[in-house]
């Protein structure tokens, strides 16, 4: 009989190991028997013969475990694990028995990355939505006015016209944007193969940006050698227009100020073409660095909107140079500007 019993049990521990889910065979004492690799690699602190509140704290759990020995009938419950990260776990608790002697296995799903991407799905639409709310209130209420109190006064007119052109064009921007974003997200798997030299492309874009680095009082000093890329060239372009607008945008003066500069920096090294973009801002708190190529992130969203900005520009890059199995590099700190760098992968790479 020992000898039947040491065979099921061996036979219960490799299925369990068998299994690509994380899962746990707890006893009828409530002690942690056996564990297959993908449990041990997500607990790595398990203790085995041991009470499974010593490895695990979840009163949840633990209190479906004691139903289910109870009644035998299975349970699922979710579990919030805060320690070291946080994490959400969907649990399916049921018995089995093994001779007289019953025991639970424990069948855990991980939803934490369901749950962060249905977080991202609610805050992107909650922020499209606002950001789209705000400007087309704005053009609701002057055509109410124009066609109400201001039907005939031309002044007025003149100056509600040009604010309303100038919210239609940010709602523009932002579906441009919304579409640009949505068609690179459908297209990340498929690299694209064309070759493209960074340095006239970005020397047509610093040339096209001028006159609004001189509106800004912002002189663009453009050093660029040939750099022959693995890339898709408007989206190349997007890419350098966004980080050398914004970089002329933020780092524009004040009144009393002086006049500042924009270095743009292109060349290869070490298998990428580098597009670097420094300059002389008021740069940006640590904390803020990695949330910045969020979607609608922003440091300060009404000097953002001021500017003419959707929220979604670094956000864009950082999904074009996925693309293109490139990456972004930010590095700043308060007071003392910010270089923002571009690595595309060179045509041989």
């Amino acid at each position: 009989m020992t000898d039947l019993m040491d065979d099921a049990t061996a036979i219960v521990a490799s299925l369990v190991e068998a299994m690509l889910e994380p899962v746990l065979i707890v006893s009828q004492q409530v002690r942690l028997l056996t564990a297959n690799e993908p449990a041990r690699a997500l607990f790595p602190n398990l203790r085995f013969n041991a009470p499974l509140a010593s490895s695990l704290r979840a009163v949840d759990l633990h209190d479906a475990i004691s139903r289910v020995l109870t009644s035998g009938a299975s349970e699922s419950v979710t579990w919030l694990d805060r320690v070291p990260v946080e994490r959400l776990f969907s649990i399916h608790v049921a018995a089995f028995s093994v001779g007289s002697a019953r025991h639970v296995a424990l069948t855990m799903h991980d939803l934490t990355e369901s749950r962060r991407l249905e977080q991202m799905r609610v805050d992107f639409v909650a922020n499209a939505s606002h950001e789209l709310r705000t400007p087309l209130a704005s053009l609701l209420g002057f055509i109410e006015t124009l066609q109400g109190p201001a039907r005939n006064d031309a002044a007025a007119r003149a100056r509600f016209l040009a604010i309303m052109l100038e919210q239609a064009r940010r709602m523009a921007r932002l579906v441009d944007d919304l579409l640009s974003l949505s068609r690179i997200e459908q297209t990340l798997h498929l690299r694209p193969r064309a070759a493209v030299d960074l340095a006239p492309l970005v020397s047509h874009v610093a040339d096209s940006l001028t006159p609004l680095a001189s509106e800004n009082r912002v002189t663009l000093q453009l050093e660029a050698s040939p750099t022959l890329v693995r890339g898709e060239h408007d989206e190349l372009l997007r890419v350098a227009e966004n980080l050398i607008e914004n970089a002329i945008k933020y780092s524009a003066p004040e009144k009393d100020e002086p006049d500042r500069k924009v270095w743009i920096k292109v060349a290869a090294r070490d298998g990428f073409g580098r597009l670097e973009v420094r300059d002389e801002g008021p740069g940006i708190a640590p904390e803020n660095i990695p949330r910045l190529t969020e979607r609608f992130y922003r440091v300060d969203a009404g000097k953002s909107r001021a500017k003419g900005g959707t929220g979604l520009g670094l956000a864009l890059v950082k999904h074009i140079l996925a693309r293109h199995r490139g990456r972004l590099g930010i590095k700043s700190k308060l007071g003392d500007g910010a270089i923002f760098t571009a690595l595309v992968p060179l045509v041989d790479n």
